[in-house]
C-alpha cells in the first residue's frame, strides 16, 4: 500500500492532512476530537498576547450555497483566540504529550515589534510543539492593530519578522501568506529571505458574503452593523492553487517547501496540491461542514488514488504538476484542437448548442434527425475554447481532438504546424523575438 506519511521540515505525521489554524483548532478538547478521528496534525488557533482579544458575540460566519444547500464559500469574522494564552499553552502540552506521532504547529500573531515576538517564542518552545505559523493572513480585525495582513501585505515587515522569529527559536518556522495582495511572489520571497523554512498558503480572501435586501443591511450583521471578513472553502480553491504553482515554480522560492492550504474538500483537492509541490495540506471549512471524521475519506481516498498510480509515497508525486505550469506567453500556439461531441452519450439537452451560439463561437449546430434533437460541433468555426465540455453535464460526451501536424483546420484552411512556437515568437506580435 502507498505510504502517506509525512515529513515535512522534519516534522513527522501519520498522513499529511492537518487542521487549518482556526475554531476547530481552538480547544483542547476539539484537538483531542480530531486526532482520535485520525487527523495528522493541527495548526492551533493562533495565539496572541494577554489581555486575549474580544471577539463579537453574534453572528461571525456566513455562507455562500449552491442551489442544492451545499456550502461553496464561507465567510468569517473570527478574531484569534480570546481565551488567555496561558490556558492555550497548558492545553498544548498536554496534547502533544499526548498525541507525540502527531504534527502540532502553533500560529502566532503579536504586535510588530521584535519584544513581543522574543517573549512569546520560548513559552511556545516549552509546550514541546513541533513549529510555529506566524499569522501574516488574518484579513480583518486584527490587521486594524497592525497585525495579520497588515504585515503580510509588506515584505520588508514579512522578512524582518521571520529574521526575529529565527533568531529566538529553534522550531521550524511556516511564514502564513495573505492572498490579499498583487503578487503573492513577493510575500514568499521575503520569508524565504529571512529565514523561513517553509510557507503555507492561503489565508482568508477579503470578503462580503451578501446583503438581506428585506432589512437593507450587510449579512452577517451585529446589532445593524457587519465588516467585511475572511472568505474560504471549495471557492477559493483555484486562486489558492495558483498562488502554489506561482511559489512553487518562481526560481526565487523554488524549492521552498509549501504547506498548501484553500478550499480541499476531499482527497482529489489534496493531491492536487500535493502535485503542485505541497509537502502537507490544510484543512479547515470541509471540517466545520462535516466534522473531523471527513479526514478518513481523505486518507482513504488518497491512498488508494497513489496505489493505483504506483506512487509509494509523497515524494513520488510531490510537484509533478508543476513543470506543466507556465506564463501564457509559453504556451504553443501552433497547438490546434476540435471539440467532439459523443452522440451515443449526447442526452440532447442542447446547452453546449445554446451556450456556444449565445455567448462563443456559434460552432454548434442544432437540427431535427430521424425525430430527434441533434447537435454537432462545425469545425470550421470551433476554435477548441472548451466551453461545451465544461457546462455539458454528461461526463466524457464533448471531448476535444487535437489535430496531427499537417491536418487541415477547417476553421483557417492551413495545414496545423508541427513543432513549439510561441507568442514571443508570433508575427501578429510587433515585439517578437528572432524566430
Amino acid at each position: 500500500m502507498a505510504d502517506i506519511r509525512s515529513n515535512f521540515l522534519g516534522i513527522q505525521s501519520p498522513n499529511p492532512f492537518w487542521l487549518a489554524s482556526a475554531p476547530p483548532t481552538d480547544k483542547e478538547i476539539n484537538v483531542t476530537r480530531a486526532f482520535e478521528a485520525g487527523w495528522g496534525g493541527v495548526v492551533w488557533k493562533t495565539l496572541g498576547e494577554d489581555p486575549p482579544v474580544v471577539n463579537v458575540s453574534g453572528p461571525r460566519y456566513a455562507t455562500l450555497m449552491s442551489q442544492d444547500r451545499r456550502v461553496i464559500g464561507l465567510n468569517n469574522i473570527e478574531l484569534i483566540t480570546d481565551r488567555p494564552l496561558r490556558t492555550n499553552l497548558e492545553e498544548i502540552w498536554r496534547v502533544k504529550r499526548a498525541w507525540p506521532d502527531r504534527a502540532m504547529i502553533v500560529s502566532l500573531m503579536v504586535p510588530c515589534t521584535e519584544a513581543s515576538w522574543k517573549a512569546i517564542l520560548p513559552l511556545v518552545e516549552d509546550t514541546g510543539a513541533d513549529g510555529i505559523e506566524l499569522n501574516f493572513g488574518c484579513p480583518h480585525g486584527m490587521s486594524e492593530r497592525g497585525m495579520g495582513s497588515a504585515v503580510g501585505q509588506v515584505p520588508e515587515y514579512i522578512q524582518m519578522v521571520t529574521a526575529w522569529c529565527k533568531q529566538y527559536t529553534k522550531l521550524p518556522v511556516i511564514v502564513k501568506l495573505t492572498p490579499n495582495i498583487t503578487d503573492v511572489r513577493q510575500p514568499a520571497r521575503a520569508a524565504r529571505a529571512g529565514g523561513a523554512d517553509a510557507v503555507s498558503l492561503i489565508n482568508t480572501i477579503n470578503s462580503v458574503m451578501g446583503v438581506d435586501l428585506d432589512r437593507m443591511l450587510m449579512n452577517p450583521s451585529t446589532d445593524g452593523w457587519g465588516s467585511h471578513g475572511g472568505y474560504c472553502g471549495p471557492a477559493v480553491k483555484p486562486i489558492a492553487q495558483n498562488m502554489v504553482a506561482e511559489i512553487a515554480r518562481d526560481p526565487a522560492t523554488a524549492g521552498l517547501p509549501i504547506s498548501g492550504i484553500g478550499g480541499i474538500s476531499n482527497w482529489r483537492d489534496a493531491a492536487e496540491f500535493i502535485a503542485l509541490g505541497c509537502g502537507t495540506v490544510q484543512v479547515c471549512t470541509a471540517a466545520m461542514v462535516y466534522g473531523f471524521k471527513i479526514v478518513q475519506d481523505m486518507c482513504s481516498g488518497l491512498s488508494n488514488f497513489m496505489d493505483e498510480k504506483g506512487y509509494r509515497n509523497l515524494d513520488a508525486m510531490m510537484g509533478l504538476a508543476v513543470p506543466s505550469v507556465k506564463n501564457w506567453n509559453q504556451l504553443n500556439l501552433n497547438h490546434v484542437e476540435k471539440a467532439v461531441i459523443n452522440q451515443d452519450s449526447c442526452i440532447q439537452c442542447g446547452r453546449c448548442h445554446v451556450v456556444c451560439e449565445d455567448t462563443s463561437h456559434q460552432a454548434i449546430t442544432a437540427m431535427d434527425k430521424d425525430g430527434r434533437r441533434h447537435f454537432e460541433v462545425m469545425e470550421d468555426e470551433c476554435v477548441g475554447c472548451n466551453l461545451c465540455v465544461s457546462i455539458c453535464p454528461v461526463p466524457d460526451t464533448i471531448t476535444m481532438r487535437a489535430l496531427k501536424p499537417g491536418e487541415i483546420d477547417a476553421r483557417t484552411g492551413e495545414p496545423v504546424r508541427g513543432g513549439y512556437a510561441n507568442w514571443t515568437t508570433h508575427p501578429n506580435n510587433p515585439m517578437r523575438a528572432p524566430a
